[in-house]
């Protein structure tokens, strides 16, 4: 069996890491990097690893290129603290792993995201998938303020299975990470030359909402896919509003 290693990074997440650590208990090493959490996040992943670094915050994809760094294995799963495995997608990385001539260098894997506790399915959250299983040697993160991925050299496959992210607990919760990523996208995009155009803050937003609501089919999602196409319109006017703040002082 091929050596498997999970890396996390982590600050102040008590209420999600135990469920996300069960979930990977058996791969053969977890590193978590830690931003000087001040609740009981290291006390709870001392129960299932060793392998615990504290570190500044150095930005996401900076954050989670630490964590590689640490791994050892051949291959590599990365999981946010919101996000668990399934049993079933645990079957088919084993199966997978066990058939080195088959193996690609990275998988996709399907997300199963819900909001406030309710599996999202339409809207463009399912099946969404992100690249989290991959040789150590093979992928390296960017240098992305937010939405950060790892980038594969190599043959990339997909797996059937999905993990499963508990991502917004509530509307509130929402309104609190987008006013944080969208600072980023507007600092990240500053930093690269970018401008906000006036055409991106009138039309970006309704297609937004178009482009959820009806192309990716949220209104069978009732009450939240509705919800949802109106916060992420609101999120993607305040990413170019702020971008165009920055330009204008």
């Amino acid at each position: 069996m091929i050596r498997l290693s999970a890396f996390i990074i982590t600050h102040n997440e008590e209420k999600n890491i135990r469920a996300c650590l069960e979930s990977i208990k058996w791969v053969s090493e977890i590193v978590v990097v830690d931003d000087n959490s001040n609740d009981d996040t290291i006390n709870i992943c001392n129960e299932y690893t060793d392998r615990i670094f504290k570190e500044e915050w150095k930005g996401y994809s900076r954050q989670k290129q630490s964590a590689l760094d640490k791994t050892t294995g051949e291959w590599v799963l990365n999981l946010d603290a919101d996000e668990r495995l399934t049993p079933e997608l645990r079957l088919e990385i084993e199966d997978i792993l066990a058939y080195k001539e088959r193996l690609k260098d990275g998988y996709l894997i399907p997300f199963k995201s819900y909001f406030g506790g309710k599996w999202i399915k339409h809207g463009g959250w399912y099946p969404d998938y992100h690249l989290r299983l991959f040789r150590r040697e093979k992928g390296r993160f960017g240098n992305e303020e937010v939405h950060e991925g790892v980038k594969i050299e190599g043959s990339i496959g997909y797996l059937k299975n999905p993990i499963n992210h508990y991502t917004y607990n509530s509307i509130s919760d929402f309104i609190k990470r987008m006013d944080l990523y969208t600072s980023l996208f507007a600092e990240d995009r500053y930093k690269k030359g970018k401008k906000a155009k006036w055409e991106q803050l009138i039309f970006r937003p309704p297609f937004t909402f178009f482009k959820m609501f009806f192309l990716q089919r949220g209104m069978l999602d009732g009450y939240y896919g509705f919800l949802l196409a109106i916060l992420y319109s609101y999120y993607t006017f305040l990413k170019y509003a702020k971008l165009g703040e920055m330009g204008r002082t």
